[in-house]
């Protein structure tokens, strides 16, 4: 089945880049691994931690990032029990496999003078919750077991989402794709989602072959060469 197994990773702004790896990496305890010059965006700075060989936090410093104000309720929500504008990440929530783990993590995270809240135990899982830089809104979470949709995809909720009985069980079990490949670019439509460059630009890269993106915008060489 064609559908997402995980993610590879998050990015977040910093107005301080350095900061952030200083947190990521002391408090939270994730290996830096990769810090470059960001592909394709002048003055960007792009850094990679680790959380294992198939996730990581990743990290985007752009110039003058520092000078856009945070608004609580608007850019930032400032706690999981709050507000901000849609579209935006809410909070993050992090994983550990058991419950000492989440213990060792608020332990570890309140060692360097950070406030952790909990464990809360929400019945799909156990969480701490805390902030980070510029205002993150943070959690880590366990689970001892898959979560059951049978248990917790509450009818009332479903009616209150305005998610009819067939839009529920479409989302419970989406069809698998079995379709052509390559698809191609699909004629533009303002209806659907679309990212935010100059819509010039944007409608002439939606016009480019896609070897021709991928061969003109890939960068593969590392910053680093190997030893001599």
């Amino acid at each position: 089945m064609t559908q997402p197994t995980g993610i590879h990773h998050l990015a977040f702004m910093a107005g301080d880049i350095k900061k952030h790896i200083a947190f990521f990496s002391e408090v939270m305890g994730c290996p830096l691994v990769a810090l470059f010059d960001m592909h394709g965006v002048p003055g960007g700075l792009h850094a990679f931690l680790r959380m294992n060989d198939h996730g990581y936090f990743s990290i985007v410093q752009l110039p003058d990032v520092d000078k856009i104000p945070i608004e609580l309720g608007k850019t930032h929500a400032g706690s999981g029990a709050l507000p901000s504008a849609p579209g935006t990440l809410q909070h993050l929530a992090f994983r550990v496999d058991t419950d000492a783990d989440l213990v060792a993590m608020r332990d570890r995270i309140r060692s360097h003078g950070v406030n952790v809240i909990g464990p809360i135990d929400h019945g799909m899982c156990r969480s701490i919750y805390f902030a980070g830089p510029d205002q993150m809104t943070l959690e880590v979470a366990t689970s001892h077991e898959a979560i059951d949709p049978a248990k917790w995809i509450d009818p009332a909720v479903l009616a209150k989402a305005g998610i009819s009985a067939e839009e529920a069980a479409r989302f419970k079990a989406p069809a698998a794709y079995t379709g052509p490949s390559p698809v191609p670019q699909p004629a533009y439509d303002p209806a659907k989602p679309h990212m935010a460059y100059p819509p010039e630009t944007y409608q002439q890269m939606l016009k480019v072959p896609d070897e021709v993106i991928t061969k003109s915008a890939s960068y593969t060489a590392p910053p680093v060469g190997e030893p001599a």
